[in-house]
């Protein structure tokens, strides 16, 4: 028998983050169990702990995220961010940096990838890129900003062998991304469902949201996407994970195809494209 406890935190974590164990309930009891023996509490006090001490969403969020990602991860994209999206942009933006953010960035693998393509493009010099990486993990995001890897570890997996020589220094047992990568990608804790707290983001011209959708119900999926799409300059691009779809959900994006790869890119009205051209 299923307790009513934990019923409602799934109700709690769907409204918090968007993850939906409504109908898998059994999944999450497997999930936060040890947490909860640890607490010595019911699913039912759970819920209510969450409410008197928010902190404690911080280390349910580290038990509940899927945090599994590597270097150089669906590459078509990244290719085709740097080989075509990114010059098309150069061509437009003059007066300030390129800006794009890698939200749900994980342990930092995606930003500091697109920062290693971007310098190996040698057409962008230092400050006219900025990348921005949040996560609602705070613990992969120290993990992120210390920018050190374990020299066993599976993020090193498709990474190019040139780009391991050029770009990470041998250090305690693993491999440190040296100092002039790290100093293009700056790091934020986020909530892709709370809006109101993107205003430190600031707008930006393309967006990596890559196997993020895949675990959230169309309801959810429309209200990131349209958060979004409100932080995307006229005309920017959205790139998504390649299982993820929003052809079908009329939220003001067009797909694009290119020969290995799909993306969207926001689509502009008259007026917009005014000031994205004068920017």
């Amino acid at each position: 028998m299923i307790e009513n406890g934990l019923v409602e935190l799934s109700r709690m974590i769907y409204q918090y983050c968007g993850l939906n164990y409504t109908d898998r309930l059994m999944t999450l009891r497997e999930k936060i169990s040890k947490r909860v023996k640890e607490l010595d509490l019911t699913y039912w006090e759970y819920g209510k702990y969450l409410k008197m001490s928010p902190l404690e969403w911080d280390h349910l969020i580290e038990i509940l995220t899927i945090n599994e990602t590597y270097f150089y991860r669906e590459e078509h994209q990244l290719n085709e961010c740097c080989s075509n999206v990114l010059p098309k942009l150069k061509e437009k933006i003059h007066t300030r940096p390129i800006r794009i953010w890698s939200a749900a960035c994980s342990t930092g693998e995606e930003p500091y990838t697109l920062a290693m393509l971007i310098q190996e493009t040698k057409k962008f010099p230092p400050g006219s890129v900025q990348i921005i990486g949040t996560d609602i993990n705070k613990k992969v995001l120290e993990k992120a900003k210390n920018a050190w890897y374990h020299n066993s570890s599976f993020a090193f997996r498709r990474i190019p062998k040139v780009l391991m020589k050029k770009y990470f220094v041998e250090q305690d047992g693993g491999y440190k991304i040296i100092k002039n990568i790290r100093d293009m990608v700056e790091f934020h804790h986020l909530n892709l469902l709370e809006a109101d707290r993107f205003a430190p983001i600031g707008e930006v011209d393309i967006i990596f949201c890559r196997n993020v959708l895949i675990y959230f119900d169309q309801e959810t999926t429309k209200k990131v996407i349209r958060n979004l799409y409100q932080k995307l300059t006229p005309g920017g691009y959205l790139f998504l994970g390649h299982a993820e779809s929003i052809t079908d959900l009329d939220l003001g994006f067009q797909k694009i195809d290119s020969d290995k790869t799909f993306y969207y890119r926001k689509e502009l009205k008259q007026h917009e494209e005014v000031r994205y051209i004068s920017r």
